[in-house]
């Protein structure tokens, strides 16, 4: 398949998992009436994200589930013909991980932990290693969590793995240490739209950035979900309001139009990289 819609929602999460699993359905039902053939869901939809950032509460953390969890079969049922990426906690028996999964009525597509972990959520969780895109009906995958996409290295690597589309989950706050009096003026705010897009464009591919909504704690989430383009353009957005953004995009054709002229991957020159600081 080529020509697909594809929404990335902008939605508030919780502990309650009830709750959670409900407005999962309901972003379900509105991107299939959409006529979405994927969602890309925030990071913690299911459970919600951590509540302090800085100092993560043990007693408090998100519910951990197992791999195979009721739940996550669930959203697998719920997404019949759509294929679905959806984030929670993993409970990886004596290791929690900050985890996404990409599902469909077929069962699992694809997994992914979050590899690269800001200072507080090293408390929570630990580190994935690796990234690996997946075939799906959509297309070929590949999924980033959160501070993930900070890094270049995390998206090339999916795109080396020949990944078309990007979704990354995020429940991405605002500035923690400096807040700014609006949103629109907010450094996290410009950072995320900024790294979505960088991130599409250097990689000529097309991404879907979910992102939690609300509050949880002392941490306000930005929103700001859109699908960004090969050559880096926001084709649908939600700003910082609850929601999908929805654009149709035939990703084949697209990758090759940004590809055709300056193939950034083939033209890479990885003998004058240097992999760590000497």
């Amino acid at each position: 398949m080529s020509t697909i819609r594809i929404a990335a929602a902008a939605a508030h999460f919780g502990r309650d998992l009830e709750f959670d699993l409900a407005r999962v359905a309901k972003l379900i039902d509105d991107a299939r009436k959409s006529g979405a053939g994927l969602l890309v869901l925030p990071d913690a939809a299911l459970g919600g994200y951590l509540a302090d950032l800085r100092h993560p509460d043990p007693e408090a953390l998100p519910p951990a589930l197992k791999p195979d969890d009721p739940l996550i079969l669930e959203v697998a049922r719920l997404a019949a013909e759509m294929v679905v990426c959806v984030g929670y906690c993993e409970d990886g028996g004596d290791e929690r991980y900050n985890a996404a999964v990409c599902v469909s009525g077929d069962g699992i597509l694809g997994r992914h932990r979050k590899v690269h972990l800001p200072a507080g959520e090293t408390a929570a969780y630990t580190p994935g290693d690796r990234f690996d895109a997946f075939d799906t009906p959509v297309g070929r995958i590949g999924m980033l969590i959160d501070y993930d996409k900070t890094f270049p290295e995390s998206a090339r690597s999916l795109a080396l793995d020949s990944a078309e589309i990007l979704a990354c989950l995020s429940a991405w706050p605002t500035s923690i240490t400096n807040r700014a009096p609006r949103m629109a003026q907010d450094r996290q705010a410009k950072l995320f739209d900024l790294y979505d897009q960088a991130r599409a464009a250097e990689n000529q591919v097309v991404l879907a950035s979910s992102n939690q909504t609300g509050a949880m704690g002392g941490m306000r989430f930005l929103g700001q979900s859109k699908v960004v383009g090969p050559g880096g353009d926001i084709l649908a957005r939600t700003w910082a309001k609850a929601g999908l953004a929805v654009a149709e995009v035939d990703v084949s054709e697209e990758i090759d139009r940004a590809r055709r002229i300056l193939r950034h991957l083939d033209e890479r020159r990885p003998a004058a990289y240097r992999e760590n600081p000497s």
